[in-house]
């Protein structure tokens, strides 16, 4: 569950001035083996989108609407800011710019948001009141915005952390409708969506989810159908334009923190298949935002830092369409020292100026940039909206590199030092890229800087981010465009096909399977499909596909497409795996074993694998149940009849980050098929 304090606290009227607080910046020496990134321009990720980088704004900052913040926030690169900040949405009235039981900051109005951040030349994100509102409320607030004031304000979304209200038992989101259940949200949602849209049907109107593996994802409320996200995709999904989650993943340590990165492939991996899955015929259109992030130790320091950098640069890559810091002003926590570092426990971009209850401890002056700040402004520099991420890899796991290839064939490293106490030299490869000769420029920010600056393309500070910037050695401007997003059929639990929109001028097509940032070419085609052998079952694929010309030009790689394989239709065993009762980080599982052979089993062993690390058996019954690794052996003396003996077997589950639950097994080395 996400905490309510203290991003949510208000500034309070007054921001109060001190003196800004700096140590000398870390000196360590290289570790002795380079560590190897490898670039992989042929393993093509998201195209980043123009609202990708962007922040939150809330009424009871009383710097909200100022010039000075304005032009730090463009500076930054900022192209999309969230209005009228968090829980506020839910209690906040715009028509009279008030939110009962909360502070509203003088001037924080809309149209002072508006000329705000048209300034900073950023798209606004709009939070029409739930809680505490109406349809009708929402739909006067989009008639004010585009049809009075001629705004052409895009994006509104319907709520926030709508199921913070009770429903599942913590409280923290205003909400007076006597129903608090995600039925009910998911009907509001539709009347408020249909209500906006009446007046303006070109804007795009998002619903409330909550991210894979954070409460209460996966919890089923009493009285329900499903879970929060599974009800709400099921009802208002073909009335929405795109889903709103946040993200605090917390941590104990720095090092833990800034490590919950590694989780988000696999959840936005999940959010996309619950959207295909329950969110009807305009599935494939709903977009992803994520509208609130922050790190859970070092809001101010280097681990914001990296956090952001790492974490912005992955959900871009997996397609989401705006990524927000929580927030730009926030105030001061409980002050600690943070690899060397006075980090005062602030959530804020920005320094808020303002000092501990009995003032022994005072932030920065006012709109002192915060470590994270100057992440932000390396991540405008890194990605520019038109660029394709593409896959980047190390053979370190305190480095982590992410690329973008620009439309003029440049192509941008961000490489991360995790490691707060060592420099690590890097050794760049590069797959379907060939650099000149030049050496690419480089800037660093490093722990304890002020501000960006020169780095090196060879050797990485402790806790560090460093940009480099490499030209082609030769232009690419003759081959045939990229190939569109290709889609997949008729997957087994060996094949697929995978196809794709012609390009012109392609004689041919390579299909290339990303490995990591290793691709290895699955075959080629001079027609649009092609049908893909020799998979493993149960696994998850990502494959791009490229276009060549006669005279040998290769494109741009197309989107990535990801699938996962099966189990067999057909097999002498029948498993079912079934998630019985999750309550966020656990969960009882049962997996009914059929035996539909026809020779009766004396004895048996059912063996899967978990997809992640993070997966386990707590306990197990009815079985000998035993892990290695991400390996389970499930073993038993009893008999399975021949032509349907049929056992069940449970056990209690734990997971730390995604749950993407397991799709093949095998009986006495047989591979089952499945049944749901």
């Amino acid at each position: 569950m996400q905490t309510a304090i203290p991003r949510r606290v208000a500034l309070g009227a007054a921001l109060l001035a001190a003196t800004a607080l700096a140590a000398p910046a870390q000196v360590a020496q290289a570790a002795d083996t380079p560590v190897k990134v490898t670039v992989n321009a042929r393993a093509g990720q998201a195209t980043v989108p123009a609202t990708a980088l962007g922040v939150n704004d809330a009424i009871w900052d009383t710097t909200l609407g100022t010039d000075a913040v304005a032009d730090l926030l463009g500076a930054a690169g900022v192209k999309m800011i969230r209005y009228p900040g968090g829980s506020y949405a839910d209690i906040y009235h715009w028509e009279t710019h008030t939110a009962p039981g909360g502070y509203v900051a003088p001037n924080t109005d809309f149209d002072t948001f508006m000329a705000s951040a048209r300034r900073t030349g950023a798209e606004p994100m709009i939070i029409a009141n739930y809680g505490t509102g109406s349809a009708e409320e929402a739909a006067g607030w989009v008639r004010y915005a585009n049809v009075t004031k001629k705004y052409g304000a895009k994006y509104w979304t319907i709520g926030n952390e709508n199921y913070g209200n009770g429903h599942y038992g913590s409280e923290w989101e205003a909400d007076d409708h006597a129903d608090k259940s995600p039925a009910q949200y998911a009907a509001e949602v539709v009347a408020y969506a249909d209500a906006m849209k009446a007046v303006d049907p070109t804007i795009k109107v998002g619903a409330v989810l909550t991210m894979p593996a954070n409460w209460p994802d996966a919890l089923v409320g009493g009285g329900d159908a499903a879970s929060w996200n599974q009800v709400v995709l099921q009802a208002a999904g073909p009335h929405i334009d795109f889903v709103d989650v946040h993200w605090y993943p917390g941590g104990g340590t720095a090092a833990e923190a800034i490590g919950k990165t590694q989780y988000l492939d696999d959840s936005i991996y999940l959010l996309r298949n619950q959207i295909n899955k329950y969110g009807g015929t305009n599935a494939s259109k709903i977009g992803i935002s994520l509208t609130e992030l922050n790190v859970g130790v070092g809001q101010n320091t280097q681990p914001g830092a990296i956090f952001l950098a790492d974490a912005y640069s992955s959900l871009i890559a997996n397609g989401v369409f705006t990524v927000q810091w929580w927030n730009v002003h926030n105030g001061i926590g409980t002050p600690s020292t943070v690899a060397g570092q006075t980090d005062y426990n602030d959530f804020g971009l920005l320094s808020s100026g303002t000092c501990t209850a009995d003032n022994t401890v005072c932030e920065p002056p006012l709109n002192t940039p915060f470590a994270p700040y100057h992440a932000l402004k390396l991540m405008s520099s890194f990605v520019h909206p038109g660029d394709q991420m593409v896959r980047a890899a190390t053979d370190n796991a305190l480095v982590t590199a992410h690329a973008a290839r620009r439309p003029n064939g440049d192509l941008a490293v961000l490489l991360i030092n995790k490691d707060p106490d060592a420099a690590h030299d890097v050794a760049l490869d590069y797959r379907g890229y060939t650099p000149s000769a030049a050496a690419p420029t480089a800037v660093t920010y490093g722990n304890g800087d002020t501000s960006i600056h020169a780095g090196s393309a060879s050797s990485l500070p402790p806790y560090s981010i460093t940009l480099l910037t490499l030209h082609p050695s030769a232009s690419n401007a003759a081959a045939p465009n990229a190939p569109g997003v290709p889609t997949a059929s008729a997957v087994t639990d060996r094949t697929a096909t995978i196809s794709w929109p012609a390009v012109a001028r392609a004689a041919k097509y390579e299909i290339h399977r990303a490995n990591g940032a290793i691709s290895e070419q699955l075959g080629e085609t001079t027609g649009t499909s092609f049908t893909v052998s020799n998979l493993q079952p149960g696994k998850r694929y990502t494959v791009n596909v490229l276009a060549r010309d006669s005279k040998g030009n290769l494109s741009w790689s197309s989107p990535p497409l990801t699938f996962t394989t099966g189990a067999p239709a057909t097999s002498t065993c029948t498993v079912k795996f079934a998630d019985t009762n999750d309550w966020g980080n656990g969960y009882i599982g049962q997996i009914d074993i059929t035996n539909t052979g026809a020779a009766p089993l004396n004895g048996w062993t059912l063996n899967f694998t978990w997809p992640a690390t993070w997966q386990s058996v707590s306990s197990g019954w009815n079985a000998t149940w035993t892990q290695s690794g991400t390996d389970v052996r499930v073993t038993s003396d009893a008999t399975l009849a021949a032509s349907g003996g049929a056992t069940s077997v449970g056990f209690v589950g734990a997971y730390s980050g995604p749950n993407v639950l397991p799709v093949a097994f095998t009986l006495n080395g047989t591979l089952c098929s499945t049944s749901s």
